[in-house]
């Protein structure tokens, strides 16, 4: 497996619940990364020699301002490109969100801005806006990610990173339990592939504040706090991983045959069917159905 991307959940907490959220994010939302273990992570990184990106995801990265901040710095100083993912939340106004986002003007390549429905009101909306023109104002690339509602088909099925504009609801974490019910149900036999990830050659993956490498949020293939990166990235065989491997032959439904969970379900995209399958079977595979943030309101 080679990596050109590290996206660290900076931490799980956040400003909203919003019901899309592949994480559970929340403002009781509990994890959180250290500088220290950013530095760890970034070093692990750089030992690669292949990876070219950093994100600072979340949850909200912003709630931990000086962690970010030192984070992207050092990433910059490692000679990664560095991006960002936030609801822009910090946005009161035009000088507020200048002042936020000074730090990063020179580090930052992309501002990636997360604004739609979910969030709640035009008051959001309206921070997306001043988050995104304080972000020009200093020279610092940002787009807005906004996703479709349940009921919308054929928005277009991103692979990795979503990429700005509307695009199609996937229905993982909370948005499988929240959303699913709105959207049209296909049988289960019909989800044969997995259409958003790569997971034989990820590219890139998700790291999350207790140290799990995520090819997709909620499957894991290592900790990078116990095992070095490394070694996760030689050892990473995905046809022989007990979850990743029935994906790649036959998508969420081999998942469902090969462990016999979910049978006669029906679901509302490839996602809905994969995450309920995983929820049944985390007792059989707690280090790799992890953590606990991934699959429902881990909150203390």
């Amino acid at each position: 497996m080679t990596l050109t991307g590290l996206h660290l959940l900076l931490t799980y907490a956040c400003t909203y619940d919003c019901d899309h959220c592949f994480v559970w994010s929340s403002p009781k939302q509990s994890g959180t990364l250290t500088i220290a273990q950013i530095e760890n992570i970034l070093l692990q990184g750089e030992s690669l020699g292949t990876v070219e990106w950093i994100y600072f995801e979340g949850g909200e990265p912003f709630l931990y301002h000086a962690p970010l901040t030192w984070g992207a710095r050092r990433a910059a100083e490692l000679g990664f490109r560095v991006g960002i993912v936030s609801n822009g939340y910090w946005a009161t106004g035009s000088a507020d969100a200048l002042e936020w986002l000074r730090p990063f003007a020179g580090l930052v390549q992309d501002l990636s801005i997360s604004c739609d429905a979910y969030h709640g009101n035009a008051e959001q909306e309206r921070r997306a806006d001043l988050a995104a023109a304080a972000a020009t104002e200093l020279g610092i690339p940002a787009g807005v990610i906004r996703i479709a509602p349940p009921e919308a088909s054929g928005v277009g099925h991103p692979v990795g990173q979503l990429p700005a504009g509307e695009s199609v609801l996937m229905f993982r974490g909370r948005a499988a339990e929240a959303l699913a019910g709105r959207a049209p149900h296909a049988p289960w036999l019909t989800f044969t592939r997995c259409p958003y990830e790569d997971l034989r050659e990820p590219g890139r993956v998700h790291v999350d504040p207790l140290g799990y490498v995520h090819v997709c949020q909620g499957i894991a293939i290592g900790n990078l706090f116990e095992t070095p990166l490394q070694e996760i990235c030689r050892g990473y065989r995905p046809e022989s991983h007990p979850i990743v491997g029935p994906l790649l032959r036959g998508g969420p439904a081999e998942l469902v045959r090969r462990y016999e969970v979910q049978r006669g379900a029906s679901a509302a995209d490839a996602c809905h069917l994969c995450y309920r399958a995983r929820s049944d079977l985390r007792g059989r595979f707690p280090d790799i159905l992890a953590p606990d943030q991934m699959y429902g309101p881990a909150e203390g």
